[in-house]
């Protein structure tokens, strides 16, 4: 159980060193021909790493990744983690405002997706990030019906 302070705290993080994203990954395995990939990661220099282990084993919902840049990542992916943590710093957040609210949107679309129709919805909503977002690497996916 976090205080409000550490809430805002981890809030404040994720607006300043943070990245709330999600993806349309092609994969034929999937029913509409892509996977639904959302991610919350939260990023730090390898030179403060026991500081920044302090903070992700507060929050407790992902996993700490080290890039052959020397960045260290906090990855939270899972579906319930993400909510968990979305609802934790969401009265917090200042900067990340509207992706945190289009990320719990589609988090709640994808669990009620029936039929093509609804996951062009979400596909449309996923979208929305690019224009939130920077990405040197974006792609568009076009969907048929």
């Amino acid at each position: 159980m976090l205080s409000q302070l550490e809430k805002a705290y981890i809030a404040g993080f994720l607006d300043g060193d943070g990245s709330i994203y999600v993806r349309l990954k092609p994969n034929s395995t999937y029913r509409y021909g892509f996977q639904i990939a959302p991610y919350i990661v939260l990023f730090q220099s390898q030179k403060e790493r026991e500081k920044f282990e302090k903070i992700c084993s507060l929050i407790g919902l992902g996993y700490l990744r080290v890039r052959k840049d020397g960045i260290l990542e906090y990855i939270i992916g899972k579906t319930d983690a993400l909510r968990k943590f979305l609802k934790m710093v969401k009265p917090f957040i200042i900067l990340k405002k509207e992706q945190v609210n289009l990320m719990m949107q589609i988090l709640d679309m994808k669990d009620k997706t029936k039929n093509r129709e609804d996951f062009n919805r979400i596909a449309n909503l996923i979208e929305r990030f690019r224009n939130l977002n920077y990405s040197k690497k974006r792609k568009r996916h076009i969907l048929t019906p």
